[in-house]
Parts: C-alpha cells; structure tokens; sequence
C-alpha cells in the first residue's frame, strides 16, 4: 500500500488553491468546484471545504486554531541550495516563516513555513 495523497479540509477554498498554486508553485486544474486537486509529484494534494466535507458526511468536526501542531506536509528538494531559494522566495510571496533554512545534525537542510490556514509545511533537502 502506497500514499496516494494528501487531504486538507479548509475553511477558504480560494485562498488556499492560489496559496498552493501560486506560491508553492503545484499544478491544478481547479476551477471552482468545492473540491481541489493538485499535483504534487507522486502523490497529490487534495482539499475539501469543510462544509461540503461534513454536509457530505452527516457528521461534524473540530478543526485546529492556529498552527497546526498534528501534521505536516512536507517537500523534498534536490539540495541545500534549493531550500533556501525556495523559502527566501516563499516569504517573499507572504508565505509565514516559522523556522529558517537549517542544517540538521542528521544531515537534512530543512525550513518550516505556515500556510494561510496554519498547517504545517516543511521544504528539505537531503542532497549537498
């Protein structure tokens, strides 16, 4: 068994497609629909408003304030060079910074930023 993708249950389905489109840079047909799907290498991202999620499921939800402490999504880029492109250009588009390009004593360059919503984002590389 293989992750296919990932699912986000927003509360703004506009604000977070432009986030992902056009700040993280993933790829998606997404033309308004309440659902939204967008390509993220070998899995995809997925979003539900959380109304049609619930109205869909007969049940409700208690969905994180703030940051999102529960998870993460993260992002694999091919060296050190590229993350801290990739987050130099990500803050400047707006994105929140929570942790800066960092080398980890065990050898990844990782940063964490935040998207509108709080969720938790992390852009690494294992590669020099």
């Amino acid at each position: 068994m293989e992750i296919a993708c990932i699912g986000l249950f927003v509360k703004n389905m506009e604000i977070m497609v432009k986030f992902y489109r056009d700040i993280i840079g993933l790829n998606t047909n997404w033309n308004g629909e309440p659902n939204a799907d967008l390509e993220a290498g070998n899995c995809r991202l997925i979003m539900f408003g959380r109304n049609d999620f619930e109205n869909m499921v007969s049940k409700s939800f208690v969905y994180p304030r703030g940051l999102n402490g529960t998870m993460e999504i993260a992002f694999n880029l091919k060296t050190y060079d590229a993350v801290d492109k990739k987050y130099k250009r990500l803050i400047e588009l707006g994105a929140e910074s929570l942790f800066p390009p960092t080398t980890m004593p065990w050898g990844q360059h990782t940063c964490y930023i935040a998207d509108p919503e709080g969720n938790l984002l992390e852009i690494g590389s294992f590669g020099a």
